[in-house]
């Protein structure tokens, strides 16, 4: 019996086809089919229904999977336990990132490490919307989503955090002369994030907070909103590094400078194993040394 066709047939179930186990596990999808395959006849039974469209567990596939696919997850997260003691950064880095984080602060720190480990490849997916907590098998995903409210699978390893700001074209600027304090925006139109109820601030005046009432536009993508920003549509709040060339080019002024808008923080999830693979700390120390660069992101612990 090839065990080895086993951990094939669960992989191909994990994620859901032929085509997209034989990506994650960079292996060629008729290897993978021909496991199965095999699988299949030594057992005497079909497995899985193909279809050119999804694929289906078969009664007896069912069975199987219930039994086998959580000794078969076990024993590959052991070898990745085992590879983690070892020193050398090698092997495919998946990683997920809200598009606002992770276009503008994981792409010069993802090169670095490429060019420092030959051995190393990256693959960085960045998300207009939620990005999902491990179901892709990622090895880091960073994300807003707070340690409180992941999985207890989950580990948040470091959190970091982005100046936010608010910004708007100066031809709607023009528009409100008597803007002075973080009150006023009350009476601009505002551009929602997805999830946006209320901005909060605090300057000299104290702590205010701006309900988001009835905006003309809520989208979870940041260019979008950066977008309809410079487009006079409304006022945005954005990461100040994300708006740093439209403000730089005249498109979009800073509102309030002497009020501190609060930040974006972005967690670093990664699946609850007892050691972290070379190739995730390697990551991890490279964006921190980014975090300590002036102007970019702050890290804590």
């Amino acid at each position: 019996m090839n065990w080895d066709d086993f951990d094939a047939f669960c992989q191909v179930v994990d994620h859901g086809g032929f085509s997209a186990a034989a990506r994650a596990l960079e292996r060629p999808k008729s290897s993978l089919s021909a496991s199965v395959a095999r699988l299949e006849a030594q057992l005497g039974t079909r497995l899985l229904e193909r279809t050119t469209r999804r694929l289906r567990l078969t009664e007896a596939g069912e069975s199987l999977y219930r039994d086998i696919a959580r000794p078969f997850s076990q024993l590959r997260e052991v070898a990745v336990d085992a590879m983690a003691q070892g020193a050398r950064v090698q092997g495919t880095l998946r990683i997920a990132a809200p598009y606002e984080f992770g276009a503008h602060h994981l792409s010069s720190v993802a090169c670095r490490l490429l060019a420092l480990h030959p051995q190393l490849k990256v693959q960085l997916d960045v998300e207009h919307d939620r990005v999902p907590l491990f179901e892709r098998h990622y090895d880091i995903v960073f994300s807003p989503i707070e340690q409180g409210f992941a999985p207890a699978t989950v580990v948040a390893r470091r959190v970091y955090s982005l100046e936010r700001g608010v910004f708007a074209s100066p031809e709607l600027m023009a528009r409100f002369p008597d803007f002075a304090g973080a009150e006023d925006l009350n009476a601009l139109p505002l551009l929602a994030g997805g999830d946006d109820s209320a901005w909060s601030f605090s300057g000299p005046d104290g702590a205010v907070k701006v309900e988001v009432r009835n905006p003309p536009l809520r989208s979870g993508n940041a260019e979008v909103r950066l977008r309809a920003a410079i487009a006079g549509l409304g006022v945005a709040r954005i990461t100040a590094t994300f708006c740093a060339p439209a403000v730089a080019q005249g498109r979009l002024v800073r509102l309030l400078p002497q009020w501190t808008c609060e930040p974006l923080r972005i967690y670093a999830l990664l699946p609850g194993r007892r050691l972290v693979p070379a190739k995730v700390r390697a990551f991890l120390d490279g964006l921190e040394q980014e975090a300590a660069q002036p102007g970019s992101l702050a890290a804590t612990p």
